[in-house]
């Protein structure tokens, strides 16, 4: 494509995608290949000595990934990105070239509980850690701070109960330390939320989810603003000092805003090898296509579920931040003016039992360990997704034990609304 801005749906269908010049094939192909042939001994010398952009072998970079890393980006408003295996492989692709033992992470305490778990416990077998403070407290999150912090993690809305993260804010304090904010922005998409505009570092998705929208690859993304200056200081040794494995370069000096996204493939792809295979990568540039027809419909139809379960009597409270009620709601113009997305929680009056009795009896809502999908979803997540976690975790990602998340699809809400309805009638009989 060429320099002319595009507009969001424009970009969603073409940006990093041309006819295949072979074959003339107008959808970017399934480059099914391990390995490609290098033109000549000379060709293949610069693309391992990094003096030439090229492929080389699928672990590291393939032609169809590259279409989906380079659409990301676009969407995204960064440079470059990095597409790996599932989100929990992003999230540890992000932190790999910014941490070393003894090193620690200040992380919000509202996160998916498979995160909570990975930062809680996974990343200490690294000598990293991380420091949970509730990201509302911008002044809570300055005093986490300290000389071996090297990252600050949030989401911009937040898995389960959709609360929105002030952006603006919490990057202010990661600007001040002179460290990276990373935002997970799985749950709201670039169609919502463009986090690099409100000052992040790093963007990073489970592309699982709202991206390819249809619940049938995993994937993970890394995406870089490339406006982050790695050599400011020492604390970024992997990117700012002379690298070893490539004989003394130094990313940062070499590749400048790209430094990032160079080190993700070069040194963790390569190492790390969670490398996302070409057929899910299809699968997503094709879901990616209708994000913004989908996201629109995933808002309208969670707005209405909403406010119809406000205001029924079987629930104690609902924590959509569309919602005039939500303490998140002047928020929505600032960082998420087109919704406030599809996913939130809501409390079954009964408590725990209740809501196990409402997920077994939905018949249009499907019971699964997902959200983000064309079709309604519900999970209790205290004995599920955050089973691992402490009461006191629990209760502080929202994720109490009489609380059940749901993820809205794009069905029609009337029906929607009688699932739920019929179901609510039985939980709470």
């Amino acid at each position: 494509m060429s320099d002319q801005t595009y507009g969001f749906d424009t970009l969603q269908i073409h940006a990093g995608a041309n006819p295949d010049p072979a074959t003339g094939a107008r959808n970017t192909p399934i480059y099914q290949s391990t390995a490609f042939v290098f033109r000549d001994a000379e060709h293949a010398s610069k693309l391992f000595n990094l003096q030439e952009v090229g492929y080389i072998y699928s672990r590291l970079t393939n032609p169809t990934v590259a279409v989906l890393q380079e659409r990301i980006a676009t969407l995204e408003g960064g440079v470059g990105a990095v597409c790996c295996s599932s989100g929990h492989a992003a999230q540890i692709m992000a932190l790999f070239p910014l941490m070393q033992p003894g090193c620690n992470i200040v992380a919000s305490t509202r996160l998916y509980g498979g995160t909570v778990t990975q930062f809680s416990q996974t990343i200490k077998r690294f000598g990293w850690s991380a420091k949970f403070v509730d990201m509302d407290d911008p002044k809570a999150v300055a005093a986490a701070i300290d000389e071996n912090t090297r990252a600050v993690f949030c989401e911009a809305i937040a898995n389960p109960g959709g609360h929105i993260t002030d952006l603006d804010a919490i990057s202010a304090v990661s600007d001040e330390a002179g460290i990276p904010l990373i935002v997970d922005n799985t749950s709201a998409t670039p169609y919502l939320v463009r986090p690099i505009e409100h000052g992040a570092t790093l963007v990073v998705h489970s592309t699982t989810k709202y991206l390819t929208g249809n619940g049938t690859v995993t994937g993970g993304c890394v995406v870089d603003s490339g406006k982050f200056d790695w050599a400011a200081n020492d604390k970024f040794p992997s990117l700012s000092q002379p690298e070893p494995a490539y004989h003394g370069l130094k990313f940062a000096e070499t590749f400048g805003p790209m430094a990032f996204t160079f080190h993700g493939i070069a040194i963790g792809l390569r190492d790390l090898g969670m490398t996302m295979n070409p057929q899910a990568a299809h699968y997503t540039l094709c879901g990616i296509e209708t994000l913004s027809l989908r996201m629109e419909r995933h808002v309208e139809n969670a707005t209405k579920l909403a406010k119809w379960l406000e205001a029924d009597p079987r629930v104690d409270y609902v924590t959509y931040a569309g919602l005039e009620s939500s303490p998140y709601n002047h928020l929505v113009p600032k960082i998420c003016p087109r919704g406030a997305g599809g996913l939130f929680t809501f409390a079954v009056k009964g408590g725990y039992e209740a809501c196990i009795k409402l997920v077994d009896n939905l018949e249009i809502f499907s019971h699964v360990a997902n959200l983000g999908d064309t079709r309604s979803l519900i999970i209790h997540s205290a004995s599920t997704t955050h089973r691992q976690l402490t009461a006191e975790q629990q209760e502080a990602a929202g994720a109490a034990p009489n609380v059940v998340r749901v993820s809205i699809g794009i069905e029609d809400a009337v029906d929607l609304i009688a699932d739920l309805d019929q179901a609510l009638a039985k939980a709470t009989a």
